[in-house]
């Protein structure tokens, strides 16, 4: 009886800590399937994550994936990297400047500033799902999670949350759960055994944003068995998708067949 009794006991423990939420959101209906534009439907005319990749990304009929932060006076800005380097030609970095600062600059050799979020939900116009990444380090994730929030809240259109930080996660547990939350992650060398998802049991997300290139990895496979939904990223090809493993498609570099 001890020996059936201790691995029941390992495989509950295993079940309890990494278990994405149980509870199915009903917002997923409306994304399975669906391809996800990465940062806008952008080219190299049409820079990244800017007010024209989300307007071609909308009036294409994509769901839009876009990154946010904090600016150094605490508004939220659609940015993916940390400093200005690579999209604007200069090393500082978006939290350290203000808002008006940012809108100095210009997003590679196009006219785009670097859009806030509410701009961004304007050009939307709830027309299509947007699949909002929170940048963040472990001292301002709350910050930006509540920065965030006071926008989103006014928002009528769909949206869904994701982040690499548990914290944003734990956060719209506790102040958000009617919002439909998913955690951000890959297959890291250093990651031990299931990792990335240690924190599943804090924040139970409603599906698992993992990059299609490590999809054979045994934490995605258990969050899949589990019942996770599963969006793929970042595809950059039609024959990169594998329909039988994601619910939905993040893309980038060519428009898929629709």
């Amino acid at each position: 009886m001890i020996f059936l009794l201790c691995p029941l006991a390992v495989l509950t423990l295993i079940l309890f800590v990494f278990s994405p939420s149980l509870r199915k959101h009903k917002a997923l209906s409306q994304i399975n399937c669906r391809y996800i534009a990465h940062r806008g439907l952008h080219s190299e005319q049409v820079a990244e994550n800017s007010l024209s990749a989300f307007a071609l990304a909308a009036a294409s009929g994509y769901a839009i994936e876009l990154d946010i932060r904090l600016t150094a006076d605490g508004e939220v800005v659609v940015f993916h990297d940390g400093d200005l380097k690579r999209m604007c030609g200069e090393a500082e970095n978006v939290s350290s400047l203000t808002l008006s600062e940012l809108k100095e600059y210009r997003l590679k050799t196009t006219d785009e500033k670097i859009p806030t979020l509410r701009e961004c939900l304007s050009v939307a116009e709830k027309r299509v799902p947007l699949l909002i990444e929170f940048k963040c380090g472990k001292n301002d994730c709350k910050r930006l999670c509540e920065a965030a929030e006071r926008i989103l809240s006014d928002y009528k259109g769909l949206y869904f949350v994701q982040s690499f930080y548990p914290g944003v996660l734990f956060w719209y547990k506790r102040n958000r759960s009617a919002v439909c939350r998913g955690l951000l992650a890959t297959h890291i060398r250093n990651y031990r055994f299931l990792s990335p998802f240690i924190f599943n049991f804090l924040t139970r997300p409603h599906f698992v944003s993992y990059s299609f290139k490590f999809s054979n990895s045994l934490g995605f496979r258990l969050q899949r068995l589990l019942g996770a939904c599963a969006f793929g990223w970042t595809f950059h090809s039609e024959a990169e998708i594998d329909k039988k493993i994601f619910n939905a498609y993040i893309f980038e570099g060519f428009e898929p067949e629709k």
